[in-house]
């Protein structure tokens, strides 16, 4: 059995919607219960009606608003990200570009989920509706999810992990198509979050397995490779044996 945590990371997560993704983080984080290696403590937004302040709020977790064109009264990013506060920095859906001397506070410790496979179908601009859109009018058969870490510039940083996702553009619309990544990014974001929240906390325990149980059946098509288990031992060359 994984033994409990004996520390656990604090993240703090940015978004700029409805929050699936940090549902799908704490869910996940509900689900490993005392083993779990990390909270979210705090979750921040540009817009001061996005749902995912509600999730937090329902959640009993702290949230903020960070300043910005919707929020000129909310609190500069440099402010509030402080590496005494927050071990890791997520962002879920967050449209906002990270300050620089933000993103240079936590060298490796801040992500970033994206609906394509990086670095095509990326950058300034392209984002939900705008990638599969994108993705469609190329023609591309396969698209997919990438979990990487955040960089001074849009979708550059360096790929922590991908997930490949089938499109059909001669029947999809980019509605079905969202639908189909998004149920990828629930399943592969947590994880590599947890994971990197492990590497931080304690040394990697081989019952440590973030993909153990991950049943593709559930999802209906495989990762590439083809087989769970030999997706997670290729994260495990991320973060170390």
């Amino acid at each position: 059995m994984t033994a409990p945590a004996t520390r656990r990371a604090r993240i703090a997560v940015l978004a700029s919607g409805g929050g699936s993704n940090l549902g799908a983080v704490l869910d996940y984080l509900d689900a490993k219960g005392e083993a779990r290696a990390a909270d979210v403590v705090l979750v921040a937004s540009d817009r001061p009606d996005a749902g995912a302040l509600r999730r937090a709020e329902a959640r009993g977790i702290a949230t903020a608003v960070l300043q910005g064109r919707r929020a000129p009264e909310g609190t500069p990013p440099g402010e509030l990200l402080d590496p005494a506060r927050f071990d890791l920095v997520a962002l879920a859906g967050y449209l906002q570009l990270v300050p620089a001397e933000v993103v240079r506070r936590f060298p490796g410790r801040m992500i970033n989920v994206h609906p394509a496979l990086l670095p095509a179908f990326g950058g300034a601009g392209m984002y939900g509706a705008r990638v599969h859109r994108a993705v469609l009018a190329a023609g591309a058969r396969v698209t997919g999810v990438t979990v990487h870490e955040v960089s001074e510039e849009y979708d550059r940083g360096p790929i922590l992990a991908q997930w490949p996702v089938p499109a059909f553009p001669e029947v999809d619309t980019p509605e079905a198509l969202a639908a189909r990544v998004l149920r990828i990014e629930h399943a592969l974001f947590p994880r590599v979050l947890h994971r990197l929240a492990l590497s931080l906390v304690r040394p990697r325990d081989p019952e440590d397995d973030d993909f153990v149980g991950l049943d593709v059946t559930d999802i209906g098509f495989a990762p590439c490779p083809t087989r769970a288990r030999e997706f997670a031992q290729s994260l495990d060359l991320m973060f170390g044996p």
